[in-house]
């Protein structure tokens, strides 16, 4: 896991905020960004637990996607 901040945690706290998710209720987000004004990146925000169980939820994420891919 990337640590240090990344090229959009601004929008990922933005985004965090309009969605209610705080230290105190939980939760995260993760953006990843293709061709943005500030270059591919990516940018995670949410407590350590919250961030492992993106590796999960991320893993499903790509499943879906490449079953949608034509061979």
């Amino acid at each position: 896991m990337a640590l240090g901040p990344g090229k959009y945690d601004d929008l990922c706290k933005t985004v965090c905020e309009c969605l209610g998710i705080s230290d105190d209720t939980g939760g995260g987000v993760a953006l990843i960004v293709i061709g943005g004004d500030r270059g591919d990146g990516h940018s995670v925000q949410g407590d350590f637990v919250t961030q492992l169980k993106m590796v999960n939820a991320l893993e499903r994420v790509i499943m879906q996607m490449r079953a949608g891919i034509p061979d």
